[in-house]
């Protein structure tokens, strides 16, 4: 079966533009034309196709491209392996990435400061300056976290002096509940985790379960964050984590 340019950019996202400089510097070559001499498309074209397409995602040039594919030596199975253990890397990259965003929104929530080494960490002693326009281009920036920024940055006094103070009358009446023997797995300590999510909702970015099922994690393990809720009350920490947990999962 043979596919013609305009169904092949179709279903791959490619543009014919693109499919066609492709074939005028001899990356992708049509196996095979029309009568009216159009490209056709086959299937091992398509797979030729597909592993560009994984290469490019990867950073790689045009130039690198065409010298791993026509490599005489090189196994397809290769190509797979070597994509798939690149892509792991930087999957594993992007989650601490997007697990340092959801630190510092929280940081910035509770008037935390991260050590410089804390905030840069991420970047595995690179300048992330020196990558920033790369970055930008791939993966654009969390939304979160864009949120966040745009409305804080209109804040003033007031907002920040009204926020402060529902988390205090929040904390107040966490302190009561631990106080009276709630356990955390209670409808009362899972209402008032969801308050907590729905306080960071309106003031700072969407906050969804699974992402404040993270942020209790990070009110344990985080000393910092731990001292902050436990100079509440102690062990308040642990107990919002897993009331955090709880309520999340009932709304799962």
């Amino acid at each position: 079966m043979s596919h013609p340019v305009g169904q092949v950019a179709g279903f791959t996202g490619v543009t014919v533009r693109t499919l066609h400089h492709y074939d005028e510097i001899g990356l992708l070559v049509p196996s095979g034309r029309s009568h009216a001499g159009h490209r056709r498309y086959s299937d091992a074209d398509l797979d030729r196709l597909q592993q560009i397409l994984f290469y490019r995602e990867l950073g790689f040039s045009l130039d690198q491209v065409a010298a791993l594919l026509d490599d005489p030596r090189a196994d397809p199975r290769e190509h797979l392996r070597r994509q798939h253990d690149l892509l792991t890397v930087r999957i594993e990259k992007l989650r601490k990435m997007a697990a340092a965003v959801e630190h510092a929104m929280e940081a910035r929530t509770m008037n935390i400061d991260l050590t410089p080494e804390e905030k840069f960490e991420v970047f595995g002693g690179q300048d992330p300056e020196e990558h920033a326009e790369e970055a930008e281009r791939r993966w654009g920036g969390t939304d979160a976290y864009a949120e966040s920024q745009r409305r804080t940055s209109r804040y003033g006094k007031d907002d920040w002096q009204r926020m402060r103070a529902e988390t205090a009358a929040w904390g107040g009446r966490y302190d009561a509940l631990m106080a009276s023997g709630e356990p955390a797995t209670g409808e009362p300590a899972m209402d008032m985790a969801e308050e907590h999510r729905q306080h960071i909702t309106r003031w700072f970015y969407a906050c969804s379960y699974d992402i404040h099922r993270g942020l209790g994690e990070m009110y344990v393990s985080d000393e910092r964050f731990r001292a902050f809720y436990d100079d509440l009350r102690p062990g308040l920490a642990e107990h919002l984590r897993d009331a955090i947990a709880a309520n999340a999962a009932r709304h799962a």
